[in-house]
């Protein structure tokens, strides 16, 4: 029986190169995503699309019960909203941007643990972002990745010892749709800090969440995995 992996946000960007990375693994891949538009992996066998909008906290319940058990949790959805300013965000765009980025991945952890705490083998993997290590001009976006580097860390803690390892990547950015949000000079300035003069590709930061969910050693728990060519280098 092929093992079962739940990919938020796995639909396009670093999330579909991880689905397919899963996939050719030979995982079960479940996919949570807003809308299936032009979805790469549509219709294969072995992959289950589930439309749900993350931003909606109160019905996550439903929507693992609809998931059901899991071996393998990537809490990859986000969104930044660099459009608005620290002194003029709207209270709906701070509530939305904390729901995607950081209250669901939390409590998705909390829902879908269970299984992987009773069968004392399991792997979370957090998307963080540089943003929540340096600061972003998105404030909001920056508080939330922030929050979740930490709650990698409480995670780990708590469920290291039921056999469930939890880590969190934080890449620079990287060369996905996210990026039309970002104005032209800030991506020219970012791109002056990287050795390489470039982003991140989207298949680069796949490796990385792969590793950490499947080949990992078990020791490494509670990490934060930096993926940023040298421009936050600590």
């Amino acid at each position: 029986m092929s093992k079962r992996v739940l990919v938020t946000g796995g639909n396009k960007g670093i999330g579909l190169a991880v689905s397919q990375a899963m996939l050719a693994l030979d995982y079960e891949v479940i996919v949570v995503a807003r809308d299936f538009k032009d979805f790469a992996l549509g219709g294969l066998p072995n992959v289950t699309e589930i439309e749900y909008d993350l931003s909606n906290i109160e019905n996550l319940e439903q929507l693992a019960k609809e998931v059901g058990n899991i071996d393998i949790l990537i809490n990859n959805a986000g969104f930044m909203q660099p459009k608005y300013t620290y002194d003029n965000y709207p209270n709906e765009a701070k509530e939305k941007i904390m729901n995607v980025d950081l209250h669901a991945p939390v409590e998705l952890m909390n829902l879908l643990c269970e299984n992987m705490k009773k069968q004392k083998n399991g792997r979370i993997v957090n998307v963080a972002s540089i943003a929540g290590q340096i600061g972003h001009p998105d404030v909001w976006y920056g508080i939330a990745k922030a929050g979740l580097i930490n709650a990698t860390k409480i995670y780990g803690k708590l469920l290291g010892a039921h056999g469930v390892s939890v880590n969190c990547i934080a890449p620079s950015p990287t060369e996905t749709d996210m990026q039309k949000d970002n104005s032209e000079q800030r991506k020219k300035e970012f791109k002056k800090t990287v050795s390489s003069g470039r982003f991140a590709q989207p298949e680069e930061v796949a490796k990385a969440i792969v590793w950490l969910a499947t080949e990992c050693p078990v020791y490494i728990n509670g990490i934060t995995l930096d993926i940023n060519d040298c421009s936050y280098a600590r």
